[in-house]
């Protein structure tokens, strides 16, 4: 037998996978993987029953359907006052995970370094290494806050890119301005690392306003602007995202991309370019909120400790009055013993730290919230 020399030796299965397989094998209510239950928008699926029957079934250009790109450039005018090209300045990518994996293989080189603040989505770091470079892992502070000194100890000649995820998973945190401000110092200080900014749950934030990089001139022209359509119109089964970034990044990053996918799935591009122009972003927020406001209210009576969220569709809650097991052990007790799904996070820390929390995902029916918090505050 042939043996083989893995290029991700300490990567397996990934939590979500292990804890929804978990749960279906027990019967659980699934709060773990961060997906919706519940139905997308009529006018969608009206879109998408009518194009099954038209000539929609073919390649459509490399970078994406221009109408799709076009629709996008006009929503991050709206939304950020960013006029973007979108001939030169956006790519549309099979899911955001792609358009990560593809700008990391694209900018990043063997001996770089790249600057990953955990807990962190956990794509990140198996993407640098498989370029040969190397991930240094920064934990963010007890109460998911990110001390930028911290951030910049850990920037060298080396560092070749700095990944953010703002509203953040697994925690449901959102930069403020005075963090914005800070890695906009830090960047000016090292004009060579470029910045990947994952910003998948960009509509989905309460309390606080969203920060996007595209409305930041000093440093969006060396980043490099992820984001979802699967997160923001419930379809991620969909596998569609874009990528935001100027000509000089893009120009690279698609040179990959046409390796690695060439294009991606005509049905949806289609369909997204008619629904797009039809939606009000603006209206996400308040329908997650409503959620949120529900599951939080029916935690009440509960024994978890549910930390803020601002952003996401994930809540974190501290567990410590309720057991001494690891939030690995944790989650697996609570999926087989008591009925409800979760992910430990300590498994967004390169180092393992488990500081006793688990995320829980609202994105999820009423009905389906109820059950589960009428489970979760038996506990």
């Amino acid at each position: 037998m042939h043996t083989i020399e893995s290029k991700l030796p300490n990567v397996g299965t990934t939590i979500f996978t292990q804890m929804s397989q978990l749960a279906n094998e027990v019967n659980a209510i699934n709060l773990s993987q961060g997906f919706p239950n519940f139905k997308i928008d009529t006018k969608l699926e009206d879109i998408m029953a009518n194009l099954v029957r038209t000539n929609a079934h073919q390649y459509l250009p490399m970078m994406g359907y221009n109408p799709l790109r076009s629709a996008v450039a006009d929503k991050i005018q709206l939304h950020y006052g960013r006029k973007v090209d979108f001939e030169k300045e956006i790519l549309i990518t099979a899911g955001a995970t792609q358009g990560i994996f593809t700008a990391i293989q694209a900018l990043v080189h063997r001996g770089d370094e790249v600057v990953v603040i955990d807990p962190s989505y956990d794509c990140y770091a198996p993407a640098v290494e498989l370029v040969g470079a190397k991930p240094v892992h920064i934990n963010m502070e007890k109460g998911f806050r990110i001390d930028w000194n911290k951030i910049e100890a850990a920037m060298n000649e080396k560092t070749r890119m700095l990944i953010i995820n703002n509203p953040h998973n697994p925690t449901g945190m959102m930069f403020d301005l005075s963090d914005i401000e800070a890695l906009e110092a830090i960047l000016e200080k090292y004009p060579e690392v470029l910045l990947l900014s994952d910003e998948v749950y960009e509509f989905i934030h309460f309390e606080k306003e969203f920060i996007s990089i595209n409305s930041r001139e000093k440093i969006r022209e060396r980043a490099i602007i992820i984001s979802s359509f699967g997160k923001t119109f419930h379809i991620t089964g969909w596998k569609l995202g874009y990528l935001v970034a100027p000509d000089y990044l893009l120009q690279e990053i698609k040179k990959v991309h046409q390796y690695l996918v060439f294009c991606v799935n005509s049905f949806g591009q289609l369909a997204l370019a008619e629904y797009l122009p039809q939606t009000d972003l603006n209206e996400l927020s308040a329908f997650y909120q409503q959620k949120k406001d529900f599951f939080t209210a029916a935690m009440k009576n509960s024994k978890f400790e549910l930390l803020p969220s601002y952003g996401s569709y994930f809540v974190t809650a501290n567990y410590s009055a309720i057991s001494d097991l690891d939030d690995v052990s944790f989650s697996k007790w609570l999926t087989t013993e008591k009925g409800v799904a979760v992910i430990p996070t300590s498994v967004f820390n390169a180092n393992k730290r488990d500081d006793k929390v688990v995320r829980f995902c609202f994105a999820k029916t009423e009905e389906t919230l109820q059950q589960a918090t009428d489970l979760l505050c038996k506990i």
